[in-house]
């Protein structure tokens, strides 16, 4: 097991790394083969000390006036975050939002791969997108026992958001990623990350009126 992905690092800072990780795989891709926390800095807007103690938390270290070695620390970055390996998700709720999920091909360069998709429309139940197929959601027990997969992805109406939870709690999913503004609630060993795009569209919303 490599040590470093059981580290428990501050949040803000995993939030950036895929920020380096980017950079310097646009880097790789040029053929580049050092690049200072400097430079780094210069491209994404944060202070080149915190990209240096973000860094350091997985003991990589960049050499004096040469800076870090981009191959390396794309696969570096990339082992730590998981997007080398594979896991697999459970699509709830095929609408809009979870359609377009589904057939979001870049989510499968990032280590996500959706096996699975549920919904209640039974116009669209025993369908596939893109391959995936999708089941009434009364199949998710049963189902999730053949796919195995570690991972549900919510994207249902706000008022189906907990009963939604709860089932993929059951069935034995580790994780949940909540895209519904619902703040649902599961025990304690199933992990919560939520993205709520009405929640972003207000902060921006915000901003822009308060700079007129």
């Amino acid at each position: 097991m490599n040590e470093k992905k059981d580290i428990l690092l501050p949040e803000p800072t995993l939030r950036r790394l895929p920020w380096y990780l980017a950079y310097v795989n646009m880097l790789q891709s040029q053929g580049i083969e050092y690049v200072s926390s400097t430079q780094i800095s210069k491209e994404i807007n944060v202070d080149a000390s915190q990209i240096a103690k973000d860094l350091s938390f997985l003991n990589i270290k960049g050499k004096t006036r040469i800076g870090y070695q981009v191959v390396s620390l794309a696969a570096e970055l990339s082992n730590f975050l998981g997007f080398h390996q594979e896991h697999s998700a459970l699509m709830i709720g095929v609408g809009s939002l979870g359609a377009a999920l589904i057939q979001d091909s870049g989510l499968n360069q990032y280590g996500l791969k959706i096996v699975a998709g549920f919904d209640i429309n039974e116009k669209i139940i025993g369908s596939e997108i893109c391959g995936v197929p999708v089941y009434d959601i009364a199949e998710l027990a049963v189902q999730q026992k053949r796919y195995k997969a570690d991972i549900g992805i919510l994207a249902v109406p706000v008022e189906h958001a907990q009963e939604s939870a709860d089932l993929l709690s059951e069935s034995g999913v580790k994780a949940i990623w909540n895209f519904t503004p619902f703040r649902i609630r599961v025990s304690d060993d199933v992990v919560i990350q939520n993205t709520s795009i009405y929640a972003h569209l207000a902060v921006m919303y915000n901003r822009i009126n308060a700079k007129k």
